[in-house]
């Protein structure tokens, strides 16, 4: 059974937000979705280059917590930069 995920705070709003490689149409690409909590730590870690427990803090989750998701996003980024798909981020808004 899995824990109940704590809420945590995000600065910014990253809906309608996509990347995807240079002459290639959407609509062939395979697609790597970002949580926005996971945006949100690259935005505190590596844009603003805030310690771990920093990003925490202001995430409202444990310095743990925070290295799990920022781990998750770093994959999901490298995935999609080597294989060539298309990065979207997904809020609560379009999750639904």
């Amino acid at each position: 059974m899995r824990k109940k995920r704590v809420e945590r705070t995000i600065a910014r709003d990253h809906s309608n937000v996509c990347f995807k490689p240079c002459g290639v149409q959407r609509r062939y690409l395979e697609s790597v979705a970002l949580d926005e909590d996971e945006m949100e730590a690259i935005r505190l870690s590596d844009f603003e280059g805030l310690y771990q427990q920093e990003c925490a803090d202001r995430m409202g989750v444990s310095r743990t917590t925070f290295s799990r998701i920022i781990e998750r996003a770093h994959k999901k980024v490298a995935d999609a930069l080597l294989h060539q798909k298309a990065l979207t981020i997904m809020t609560e808004y379009n999750k639904g």
